[in-house]
């Protein structure tokens, strides 16, 4: 995504002459990217229902290392994803009874009658983003090994002494031992860096009120350098390693473990629910059920439910979506049959449902990947930004007459005030990049016009890092709508100007940058606009899909005001 606070170029002489501001996808920087692979159907995925039954008679509560005959898993036929996790699990005891229950599992992956491989022998032998799964031990030799690690190398590297499996630490200060906090004077988060591993048995320490904040951060930043995919399966190693250990304090870091290991399921963005995942977070279930956790079980499925069901109807919503109807005949009236206040909250409502369906891992990954398909949300934000600014310059460059242009420009000016009081930037940033534009700036304007414009310029200059656009974004009280171009320029410099690793080690004091400035627009996105829909107004606004192109822009202002012909310069240009 490029975020252009600069002049607007053009074949022309007048070419830098306003202040064009955009943000834009370019599609040729996708050509080296990978896209995310989603399911065709999620209907494709099967469900099936299991019944647990244990041959003594003591029922799922007891250890799974007990004999593969004492299970019996019996699945119906194939069905439906959808339709088999809406069916509701039926009960034969309480979950203390120890009698046995009837559940929902998703076992696709398993053959009849058979449990899933367990987490402890299949971690080690994942080639895991950045960070090696914690090795389990094995008959394999030292050198072995050594030559198993020269032929996977990761970014994260350990010495000798490192060689333990940090996933199973649980002594806070062995834990904090291994590291890197900030010197004394230093400005940033305590946990400068350390292993990706270590970094996530820190954040499963949640119920320390000290790190609240570092496990926002870490469950923010983290897909900078491990997938959700493979986090998801350290939290499950993490946490079978205690869950069945009479020890309390080892019983407390399993359910720490797991609490995260909602959150991180809760918050994955829905291009992310791949059906890979699903079958891991459902094989998860299965193991948690077997295990005689059945509440927990509970708690993650109705979270993987909630994220299917999203994702439908998103596929549903988008299938229903109208077209946007073509052509001037299609508009209803002009712009000047709307009172601005009218026009402003309609505006306002549009960017508020694109900018709340906005996931902030989309964002986050945008400046590292630039990958459309991970950020689809954003990605129709921002053609929606760019539709409306050229949307603007053609209703007034396409007026015959000098007199509808000036009209017409004030009318957007009263649009932009009340917009201000919306706290919406994103239109008003939109609206003024069009009016700023060159092919617009270099017409003739009365001069109160000009001086009046000016005025609002200032809210985007850039000489001095948008410090007025800063410090009014930093006063105002939600509900507000930001501009995301600043956001994401923000991101890209800091993931630029910042190592991803320190001494081998994941650089966290990056992440801590990266989440205070997506924090700001998260905490814009809880408090939503109460404004109702006026279908006039949509209707005329056609979802800004009838503008013209740069080009034809550019053709039709030298047609009203040819080269030769030289425009009175404004205060503003006549300083610079």
């Amino acid at each position: 995504l490029s975020c252009h606070l600069q002049p607007s170029v053009a074949a022309t002489e007048e070419a830098g002459s306003g202040l064009g501001l955009s943000m834009s996808v370019s599609n040729s920087c996708l050509s080296g990217q990978a896209s995310l692979t989603t399911p065709t159907s999620l209907d494709q995925v099967a469900l099936t229902n299991a019944t647990i039954l244990d041959g003594s008679g003591d029922g799922p509560n007891g250890s799974l290392a007990g004999s593969m005959g004492s299970v019996a898993v019996c699945l119906p036929s194939e069905s439906s994803l959808t339709d088999s996790l809406h069916t509701s699990a039926s009960e034969s005891v309480n979950d203390e009874g120890g009698e046995g229950e009837y559940v929902n599992l998703y076992t696709s992956s398993q053959a009849n009658g058979e449990l899933p491989l367990s987490l402890r022998e299949t971690i080690a032998a994942d080639d895991v983003l950045q960070d090696p799964a914690p090795q389990m031990p094995s008959s394999n030799s030292k050198d072995a090994l050594d030559k198993e690690r020269r032929q996977k190398p990761t970014e994260v590297t350990r010495s000798d002494e490192e060689n333990v499996d940090e996933l199973s630490l649980i002594d806070h200060k062995e834990i904090m031992s291994r590291i890197t906090l900030k010197q004394e004077n230093d400005d940033g988060p305590d946990v400068r860096a350390g292993s990706g591993d270590i970094l996530l048995v820190h954040a499963t320490e949640t119920d320390r009120k000290d790190l609240v904040l570092y496990c926002e951060a870490f469950l923010t930043t983290y897909r900078t350098f491990i997938t959700p995919e493979d986090l998801i399966k350290k939290l499950h190693y993490r946490y079978t390693t205690f869950c069945h250990s009479p020890d309390t304090n080892k019983k407390r870091v399993s359910k720490n473990t797991f609490f995260v290991l909602v959150r991180v399921v809760d918050e994955l963005c829905l291009v992310e629910l791949t059906e890979d995942i699903l079958k891991q977070l459902m094989d998860l279930v299965f193991t948690l059920v077997c295990s005689g956790e059945l509440s927990l079980a509970r708690v993650l499925r109705k979270n993987i439910l909630d994220k299917v069901e999203q994702k439908k109807l998103l596929r549903y919503t988008n299938s229903l979506k109208p077209l946007a109807a073509r052509g001037v005949s299609a508009r209803p009236g002009t712009l000047h049959d709307f009172r601005s206040h009218e026009i402003a909250d309609q505006l306002t409502l549009l960017d508020a449902e694109l900018f709340y369906k906005i996931e902030i891992p989309e964002v986050l990954l945008w400046a590292k990947e630039q990958n459309e398909e991970k950020s689809p949300n954003l990605t129709q934000f921002t053609e929606h930004f760019n539709n409306m600014s050229y949307w603007v310059r053609s209703l007034i460059i396409q007026q015959e007459k000098a007199q509808d242009r000036e009209k017409l420009l004030l009318k957007f000016i009263k649009i932009m005030k009340h917009l201000r009081k919306l706290n919406n930037f994103n239109s008003y940033l939109a609206i003024l990049s069009a009016l700023d534009s060159a092919p617009i700036r270099r017409l003739e304007w009365q001069k109160q016009t000009s001086e009046g414009l000016e005025e609002y310029c200032t809210l985007i200059d850039s000489s001095s890092s948008f410090r007025a656009y800063r410090a009014a974004l930093a006063e105002v009280e939600p509900p507000c709508i930001p501009y995301l171009g600043l956001i994401l320029q923000d991101l890209t410099f800091v993931h630029l100007g910042n190592p991803d690793l320190i001494d081998g080690k994941v650089n966290f004091s990056k992440r801590w940058q990266q989440f205070n400035i997506l924090d700001s627009m998260r905490r814009f996105q809880q408090v939503h606009y109460e404004l109702k829909r006026n279908e006039d107004i949509i209707s005329f606004f056609n979802d800004f899909s009838d503008h013209l192109a740069e080009e034809a822009l550019w053709e039709l202002s030298l047609k009203i005001k040819p080269r030769n012909i030289t425009r009175r310069k404004t205060d503003r240009e006549e300083k610079t």
